[in-house]
């Protein structure tokens, strides 16, 4: 009986542990904005976040095989519905990919769940997103638009992973969507994120949250990034220049050097707000991301989305559509908690990733703590 116990009492350890990985905060990475219970993007209510993360093989490339570092990431606005919201998308550097743009831009509107995946998977986790809604939704009719466009967008992992050999897989998708839930949210080495750099350290996946209150009602915005840009020098925490300081910990790369990557930063809100109100949104997480030291590169692929869970309602015969808005004379406080909340979920990625070593032995490290809290001390920005 006792040895039971013994073991019991261990795997509730190994749970706990694995709830409360450090953060930003916890390591005194001093942070503006009041976060949601969670710090996260699933704070904002009925967000489900999913993931399938595939870690396979060793060693030398070779294409087809593996070694494999990568995954998929599915965000559902609405839970696992086939409801629309609102939407609307900006491009600060548009050498990347979002599917289903066009039709957000002619409607405002987007529905079913969001991708997030490498490069060359974007086609297949389209696809599967796709089959999903089809089996979860259609009525059968002979004209059936349950399939979608599905929105899906990418980041390059092909410093670490075997990306040409296509191993993300339908059924990989269907396990993320199916295994979706509101909650904590992992970050770092997880879903679309595992393969992925950041400021030449180990980056992935990230999140955050704000909350704010606009005229006595208070409101959620969350943000999720999958992080896989800039260089080492550029990087900056809370003003800090920590990329200089730390001239340790450098990437081992065996292969042809890298070009930048990319970021896709999905924003979420439970405020009430237009297509064109939420594309100024978007805008925002540009001056997010900036915080933290990098210009956009070329070749870094910077697409954003935002989104309202907040729908307009059609009338019985939809006929008529009507909307509840904020004024944009009010959007100050959504637009800072945009800009907070993107950056900390980008210090959240870096804090929560750790050591990979891919194809042909790349490696990249993950940003050391105990270094990072030295260096916020020195700058006298550390928060105890």
């Amino acid at each position: 009986m006792k040895r039971i116990s013994i073991v019991v009492l261990f795997i509730t350890t190994l749970i706990v542990t694995a709830q409360t990985k450090p953060r930003a905060r916890d390591l005194g990475v001093p942070l503006e904005g009041i976060p949601g219970t969670l710090n996260a993007i699933t704070d904002v209510p009925g967000i489900e976040v999913g993931y399938k993360t595939i870690i396979q093989g060793t060693g030398k490339l070779e294409p087809g095989k593996g070694p494999v570092r990568t995954g998929v990431t599915v965000i559902l606005p609405k839970g696992k519905t086939a409801k629309s919201y609102p939407a609307a998308w900006y491009s600060l550097n548009g050498d990347g990919e979002m599917t289903g743009i066009p039709n957000i831009e002619d409607y405002g509107l987007g529905y079913g769940p969001i991708g997030i995946t490498n490069t060359n998977s974007v086609g297949t986790v389209r696809d599967a997103i796709g089959e999903w809604s089809y089996r979860k939704f259609s009525e059968g009719d002979f004209i059936d638009f349950s399939f979608g466009l599905p929105i899906v967008a990418e980041t390059w992992d092909g410093l670490l992973n075997d990306i040409n050999g296509f191993h993300i897989k339908k059924e990989h998708v269907w396990e993320a969507l199916d295994n979706a839930k509101t909650g904590p949210v992992q970050e770092g080495n997880v879903g679309g994120g595992t393969g992925m750099a950041l400021y030449h350290f180990k980056g992935g996946s990230g999140t955050a949250s704000r909350t704010f209150t606009i005229d006595g009602k208070q409101y959620t915005l969350g943000v999720f990034i999958q992080a896989n840009f800039g260089g080492r020098s550029d990087l900056m925490i809370s003003g800090v220049p920590v990329g200089k300081e730390i001239k340790d910990y450098k990437p081992v790369f065996n292969n042809p050097k890298r070009k930048d990557g990319s970021a896709i930063v999905i924003v979420a809100t439970d405020a009430p707000l237009l297509p064109n109100q939420l594309k100024l949104v978007a805008k925002r997480v540009a001056h997010g991301i900036s915080r933290t030291g990098t210009f956009s590169n070329d070749s870094s692929g910077e697409i954003f989305l935002a989104l309202s869970t907040a729908e307009p309602v059609n009338n019985e015969k939809e006929t008529m559509q009507t909307w509840n808005v904020l004024p944009k004379e009010q959007l100050n406080p959504i637009f800072k908690a945009t800009v907070q909340a993107t950056e900390e979920a980008i210090i959240n990625t870096l804090v929560a990733a750790e050591d990979m070593e891919g194809i042909n032995n790349n490696k990249i490290f993950a940003l050391p703590h105990e270094v990072l809290q030295t260096i916020l001390k020195k700058y006298n920005r550390y928060k105890k």
